[in-house]
């Protein structure tokens, strides 16, 4: 299947863009790459990938020689896939849902796949093209969003080679992600004091950082170690003896909570969001109702099996189970656009097999 993979452009599509829809794309290119597909990706420059890549931008947002209007930067890059579509069999879009408006102009059939939680405005877009092909992170990113249920649920998959499963871990929580008030990062700092373990912060910066986390870091109890590249990733959630990740803002999905238990680290989070989807309650880490529970909840974690943690994150969030149920679903855009093409009686799409179909 001849596949396009139409990324965003906030950085490159690479390998070490840690947590962010463009590494995601660089994974699934590699997985479906290696099943035989071949796969094209859109980005901006400096992307590369296991298949064709296509450079739309010289940079990200406000780069040299790029608008710094992040929006304008997206439009460009979903419109040169969309031009291309002829020379595919299917268009994805990671590209928030923009590319609803446009599927009915493009040469191939497309899925849509949003990375962030829905809003009012998602749910009219969605409402406006309610046979699109729109995949799910989880039940909860779309539950309570409209009345149109996703075509299909497919949690993010991660790379189990890149974490190192640690069955003696080192003493001491940790905290991994942005410092910002809905992740919950205060709730961690005062449950690992309730616990009487010292937490290890990692992150980037940022004001709400400065102002309610610094003044608490003293290189012993809490420390902070800046933000990680992927081996200091795999370090610190490997020797963590849980992961505590006291969420108080609902998000679609929480990449770091599969990453720590490839490590065999068990996760102990606040059941908000899709949090109850990715942890599996006494088996992958042990869920509070709220963020005054997290100490309670990482006592019972730290006391699970760290190797059927891993095992079990093997099971559910292994990069080639995410690439084949996306398979599932080009599969079904190509049948659907064959029946659609079929009961109009006009040229198919096929990748421009057509050679009396116009450009638009």
């Amino acid at each position: 299947m001849r596949i396009a993979q139409i990324a965003t452009c906030s950085g490159p599509v690479r390998e070490d863009q840690t947590g962010s829809v463009e590494s995601l794309v660089w994974l699934l290119t590699r997985e479906l790459t290696a099943m035989g597909h071949e796969v094209t990706v859109y980005g901006c420059a400096g992307s590369e990938s296991a298949g064709r890549t296509v450079v739309t931008l010289p940079g990200s947002y406000g780069a040299e020689g790029t608008p710094s209007d992040w929006q304008v930067c997206e439009w460009i890059n979903l419109a040169r896939a969309v031009r291309d579509a002829r020379a595919y069999d299917v268009v994805h879009s990671h590209v928030y849902l923009w590319g609803l408006p446009v599927q009915d102009v493009c040469s191939a059939p497309m899925v849509h796949t949003m990375h962030t939680c829905p809003y009012e405005d998602e749910a009219l877009l969605r409402a406006l093209y309610p046979d699109a092909l729109v995949t799910s992170l989880s039940q909860h990113q779309w539950r309570g969003v409209g009345d149109i249920p996703p075509v299909a649920v497919i949690p993010h998959g991660i790379d189990a080679a890149q974490f190192t499963f640690r069955s003696m871990p080192e003493e001491y929580v940790c905290y991994l992600g942005r410092f910002i008030q809905g992740k919950g990062s205060l709730h961690a700092i005062a449950a690992a004091r309730e616990l009487g373990i010292p937490i290890v912060l990692a992150g980037p910066q940022s004001a709400y950082f400065e102002t309610h986390i610094r003044p608490l870091v003293d290189g012993r109890a809490v420390r902070y170690v800046g933000p990680v590249d992927r081996c200091q990733r795999d370090a610190l959630l490997g020797g963590a003896r849980a992961l505590l990740y006291p969420l108080v803002e609902p998000e679609p999905f929480g990449l770091v909570q599969v990453e720590a238990m490839m490590c065999g680290t068990p996760v102990a989070a606040t059941a908000v969001g899709a949090t109850p989807e990715i942890v599996e309650h006494g088996v992958t880490g042990t869920l509070a109702a709220d963020s005054s529970g997290i100490a309670k909840a990482a006592t019972q974690a730290m006391g699970l099996d760290r190797a059927r943690v891993r095992a079990r994150a093997l099971e559910l969030f292994d990069a080639r189970r995410m690439a084949e149920q996306y398979v599932h679903v080009y599969e079904r855009a190509v049948a659907a656009d064959q029946r659609s093409q079929t009961k109009l009686d006009v040229p198919g799409r096929n990748g421009g097999r057509d050679e009396n179909r116009k450009e638009f």
